[in-house]
């Protein structure tokens, strides 16, 4: 009598069709319970007591991504062993589909991120450009990923990829030409990242425009003013320009002129580079090059000076140029060296009277 029940046929599947896909669902969902519930715990207490991240990386994988799609598993398992009518198994085959390719990418994507992540945390050193640079570089790629999986779906579904690529790349050519400018900035903004010529931070001249970088946008940069504007630049023109970058140079050279009164005796001109030469070498972040009686000039007798500011710090080069004046002024007042003005003096000759 018990075999005659067993044997009783509903929608296609005998009774005993459906005991023994109940029972494996019964008792593949039990494993996975009694796995994350007792198994899993212990290996938490395990992973606790290690050094490295990754052990634990692969436990919340487990149990965020892995166990559910162990229970459709099952249930997939245990449906698949019975008769069903043609519209539910494609339900059934394009909802797991559906599952194993979200999941999928989100597996992928997960083990990705925690690479990158793990990479910003050893470079403690790596400036914000760059990190900023490398979320780019992760959300393409999520775009990316997805975008492959969205064909696969369709791809499964039925629908034509080839032609629906075939007008994505029509329209995509439209709408290339339309955003040509912003396609050149965002290639460019890669060139700037794997190029390097600056920085965040870096004081830069472009043409007559100088400031400090602040941000390094996909589309523009844009610069700090000396006056406290900001400067925004695409980055094709950037690019495109001839970029000064003072704040990688290891070295400023200084030349600067002054102009003494034609009433200096000789004496006094040939101690003059003398007495400047001395006051340059005072400081520890200079080097000295040269001070010349230069030339003579119309109103005045100039003298030139070359030196050497030992750091790219703008504000570090004017404190010294400004102690360097004042020291040249002091000197040449103790020793009664007067500086020359702009100035003209007319001599007239008196006639002789008879």
């Amino acid at each position: 009598m018990i075999n005659g029940f067993l044997r009783q046929t509903f929608f296609n599947n005998t009774v005993l069709d459906y005991l023994i896909s109940v029972a494996i669902f019964v008792i593949g969902s039990l494993i996975i319970w009694l796995f994350k519930r007792i198994y899993l715990p212990r290996l938490k207490v395990r992973v606790e007591n290690t050094e490295t991240g990754v052990d634990d990386f692969i436990l919340k994988m487990i149990e965020s991504r892995i166990l559910p799609l162990a229970y459709f598993g099952v249930f997939y398992i245990c449906m698949y062993g019975l008769n069903l009518r043609p519209i539910f198994s494609k339900g059934l085959n394009i909802t797991g589909l559906l599952l194993l390719v979200v999941f999928g990418v989100r597996i992928i994507l997960s083990i990705f991120e925690y690479s990158v992540n793990n990479y910003l945390i050893q470079k403690k050193d790596l400036d914000l450009s760059k990190q900023q640079a490398i979320k780019v570089v992760v959300n393409m790629t999520k775009l990316i990923a997805w975008s492959l999986a969205v064909i696969i779906i369709f791809d499964n579904f039925g629908i034509k990829i080839s032609a629906l690529m075939t007008g994505l790349g029509i329209g995509g050519v439209a709408v290339a030409l339309a955003s040509q400018t912003v396609l050149g900035d965002m290639f460019n903004y890669f060139t700037i990242f794997f190029d390097r010529p600056f920085a965040l931070g870096d004081f830069i001249i472009i043409d007559e425009y100088r400031g400090t970088v602040e941000h390094i946008g996909i589309k523009t940069t844009r610069l700090r003013s000396l006056s406290g504007e900001q400067l925004i630049f695409s980055n094709s023109d950037l690019t495109n320009s001839r970029v000064r970058n003072y704040k990688r140079m290891e070295q400023r050279r200084i030349s600067f002129q002054f102009r003494v009164s034609y009433d200096t005796p000789i004496e006094m001109l040939e101690e003059i580079p003398v007495i400047v030469r001395k006051i340059i070498e005072k400081f520890d972040a200079t080097i000295f090059d040269r001070a010349h009686f230069f030339q003579l000039g119309e109103f005045a007798l100039i003298f030139e000076v070359v030196y050497y500011v030992l750091s790219s710090d703008y504000k570090r080069y004017m404190d010294i140029q400004q102690e360097i004046n004042l020291m040249i002024m002091r000197e040449f007042k103790a020793r009664n060296i007067k500086f020359a003005y702009s100035t003209q003096r007319l001599f007239v000759n008196q006639p002789v009277k008879e």
